[in-house]
């Protein structure tokens, strides 16, 4: 099996390189590989031929979005497009990874994956879009959509996780102002990646959300951070509103792993859990 790998050096990327290395795996980087660039990505992949094509690369700057519209939906949706044309014609698989941004947040309890969405910012309006191209393209697909994620690699767009961020101010001592009314769940790259590499081996193409099981606030990740590290920096709880963020959030987008239950896949650990093994695997505790 032949695996064309997207955004290789990237936080999710960087974890699926390692748990797929028993596969043929071809990395590939931007800026050589631009998904941006139709004919050079078309040409690139032409070469290779892939059985799948992971697609990791996104705008993911939510607020950045706000401004830089065309830009985000060059990357998050037009390009997912043309990728999912580009399999079609190499018969590929692609596996492509969406957002818990696709939510308005008024539900109230997990979102699955016949839920409606409604996305309320351009970041998820892009995703949302992404995802349409491709469900109506290609059959042999697979939309992954997930939620906070954090990995060894850091966000290459942001150049930091929120972990790393957290553990960083709580080592300088510095104060940090947190939302605390915006209900998500952490998710960790590298346990991501492995369930990513199961479902690859079911050939059941769809949807799935794949998050950590639980929920909490960013206030409340913070707090275990914190408490994990034994240092506590000094923390100011805030809402969204007080926090004053460019574009809008969903006050609740913790999803259900609905569809990955169905067909048989192991559960996610709790989040709590999944960041215990991400900060002794980085050395933080």
């Amino acid at each position: 099996m032949k695996i064309a790998l997207i955004g290789a050096d990237g936080q999710l990327g960087s974890d699926l390189l390692e748990v797929l290395s028993s596969t043929e795996l071809i990395p590939l980087f931007y800026p050589d590989f631009d998904v941006t660039d139709k004919e050079r990505m078309n040409q690139k992949l032409e070469s290779i031929k892939p059985d799948i094509i992971i697609n990791t690369s996104a705008f993911n700057d939510v607020d950045a979005s706000e401004e830089r519209i065309k830009e985000t939906f060059e990357v998050n949706a037009f390009a997912v497009r043309d990728l999912a044309y580009i399999s079609l014609r190499l018969e590929s698989e692609l596996v492509h990874f969406s957002s818990d941004y696709v939510f308005d947040g008024r539900k109230k309890h997990p979102y699955h994956e016949l839920d409606r969405s409604n996305p309320i910012n351009v970041y998820g309006v892009s995703k949302l879009a992404g995802e349409y191209f491709l469900q109506n393209i290609l059959k042999r697909h697979f939309i992954i959509r997930t939620s906070g994620l954090y990995g060894e690699a850091g966000c290459k767009g942001k150049g930091y996780n929120f972990v790393d961020l957290m553990v960083q101010k709580a080592v300088e001592n510095e104060d940090v102002k947190i939302v605390d009314d915006q209900y998500m769940t952490p998710t960790w790259t590298f346990e991501l990646a492995e369930r990513i590499r199961d479902l690859l081996d079911k050939r059941k193409y769809g949807l799935y959300h794949m998050s950590s099981e639980g929920k909490c606030t960013w206030f409340e990740f913070a707090d275990k951070i914190f408490s994990l590290l034994g240092k506590r920096p000094r923390v100011k709880p805030v809402d969204t509103e007080s926090y004053g963020a460019l574009a809008k959030r969903p006050l609740y987008s913790v999803l259900e792993n609905r569809a990955l239950k169905e067909i048989g896949m192991r559960d996610f650990s709790n989040w709590e859990e999944a960041l215990r093994k991400y900060m002794k695997k980085k050395k933080y505790i």
